[in-house]
């Protein structure tokens, strides 16, 4: 059997980390305290990431004239995000609805209380709905904060203030949805036991139908059978992709390419590469809902393979520049992080060890070499380390994930007993769905945002003025200055 016919099976393998459980299907699952709290913790550290940690290293990055406004682009993005989440995006994100958008029956986080249960990965285990609603949100923060150093120092709030409600809404609740939407293992598991249990004739037909409905529940991604632990296409990809849209359409910074535009500040950087580390623990431990053996081989993964790339960053970049510089190290750390989240969960120590090893060296080229040929200003390398480093990792976790390499495998929620089918892993047959899933990913991030990047720039324009650009967006944006 392979991997595909699992797959078509059953459609629930343990392939994506996130999802919502309708709570009607969850109420005989039981709520462990132990979960509920890691989950708390993990939804706290993703925060972290983003405030202080994201906005630090790109606030470091950029020259001080632009400290405070690329603080407030992050800022302003977690807050209308969370905002926006609540209203409408945990529903249109995790309910049915089609294979790319969910429905509104959630809208204003309708039904969800403080009893209602989200399903996890194992049967009949939950946490509060209210956590996962959370957990989700500061992921879709991040993404969007993401993208904007592409942009940095010459895009004005007033551009960003409308972008962001705007791509979150278009681009970010489809990708999540199709990537991390499924019914969830009580029901496959409920459908899978009424028709082994069900007789000969209409009822194993009616079964049989009941089974395949809960197969077809889910985004077109997860049904295609793509894996991504913690959101190698969901975040890395989309933001990075996105970015470089950004970069293109805004266009350059004035001057770039014939002045130095040196960061203003790389302990600040530094101070924002290690909280971003930090945080991202919850990120990736956190994607497995649960504390348990699957959450510890993604904290594992989260050290080794980030201090991997760190380490083949920094070799790379002393052979190549005659010095190994600090920023090169923060920077294949960061891409370490990147290229693990997806496979983060699947991935054993060894695999995740090499998938670090090479993703430092290919984000370092397309940081250098590959920006240098096409001149175009990605600002802080947004598409250089996420896109790249999400492709890196997305086509990767097909091949780490294998039993054979290491790899956790694929569970296999239709028997009696929940298991890794690990003489059906396929790893040709997986790889060929990462590249779907990071091609799709990469044309729906890319095409959307680029209209909307266009639509922003013909309703308040993209940039400020030449003078304006040059005070610094601090003062032409916010009539501030970071340092007095």
């Amino acid at each position: 059997m392979t991997f595909k016919n699992i797959l078509g099976a059953v459609l629930a393998a343990l392939a994506l980390t996130v999802f919502a459980v309708d709570p009607a299907l969850a109420q005989d699952a039981t709520i462990n305290k132990g979960d509920t709290t890691w989950m708390m913790t993990a939804t706290v550290l993703v925060l972290v990431m983003t405030v202080p940690g994201l906005a630090l290293f790109y606030g470091g990055l950029v020259r001080s004239k632009n400290m405070l406004s690329i603080l407030m682009q992050v800022g302003y993005t977690v807050c209308i995000v969370f905002l926006i989440w609540v209203i409408y995006g945990y529903s249109v994100t995790f309910t049915g609805g089609s294979d790319f958008f969910g429905g509104f029956s959630k809208a204003f986080l309708s039904g969800v209380t403080f009893e209602s249960k989200g399903g996890t990965f194992s049967d009949r285990v939950a946490i509060p709905e209210l956590v996962f609603v959370m957990f989700q949100a500061t992921f879709a923060a991040i993404t969007a904060s993401l993208l904007l150093g592409s942009v940095a120092e010459r895009m004005k709030f007033s551009a960003v203030a409308l972008f962001i409600p705007l791509w979150i809404t278009i681009v970010y609740f489809p990708i999540a949805h199709m990537v991390w939407y499924w019914a969830g293992p009580d029901a496959v598991v409920d459908a899978a036991k009424a028709v082994a249990a069900a007789a000969a004739g209409e009822a194993k037909t009616k079964a049989q139908a009941a089974l395949e409905a809960v197969q077809a529940d889910g985004g077109y991604l997860f049904k295609l059978g793509a894996l991504d632990f913690a959101g190698g296409t969901v975040v890395h990809i989309n933001s990075g992709i996105a970015g470089l849209m950004g970069a293109l359409i805004v266009g350059k910074r004035l001057g770039y390419g014939k002045e130095l535009m040196p960061p203003h500040s790389l302990v600040m950087t530094y101070i924002g590469a290690m909280l971003l580390w930090f945080g991202w623990f919850g990120f990736n431990a956190g994607s497995n809902l649960e504390a348990t053996g699957s959450a510890v081989v993604a904290f594992v993964n989260t050290f080794i393979a980030t201090a991997a790339a760190g380490i083949s960053w920094m070799l790379v970049e002393w052979l190549v520049k005659g010095k190994p510089s600090l920023l090169g190290l923060a920077s294949g750390i960061v891409a370490g992080l990147v290229a693990i989240t997806p496979a983060s969960g699947f991935a054993g120590t060894m695999g995740g060890l090499v998938l670090g090893l090479v993703a430092g060296v290919v984000c370092f080229f397309f940081c250098t070499t590959v920006k240098n040929i096409f001149k175009y200003d990605d600002a802080l390398d947004v598409f250089g380390v996420h896109c790249i480093g999400g492709i890196v990792g997305a086509i990767g976790t097909g091949i780490v994930a294998a039993p054979s390499l290491g790899g956790v495998g694929i569970t296999d929620y239709t028997g009696p007993i929940l298991k890794v089918d690990s003489p059906a892993y396929d790893i040709a047959g997986q790889v060929l769905i990462q590249a779907q899933a990071v091609g799709i990913t990469i044309l729906w991030s890319g095409i959307l945002s680029a209209v909307l990047f266009f639509i922003v720039k013909m309703v308040v324009g993209l940039r400020p003025s030449p003078d304006q650009e040059r005070e610094g967006l601090d003062i032409s944006d916010h009539g501030e200055r970071a340092y007095n």
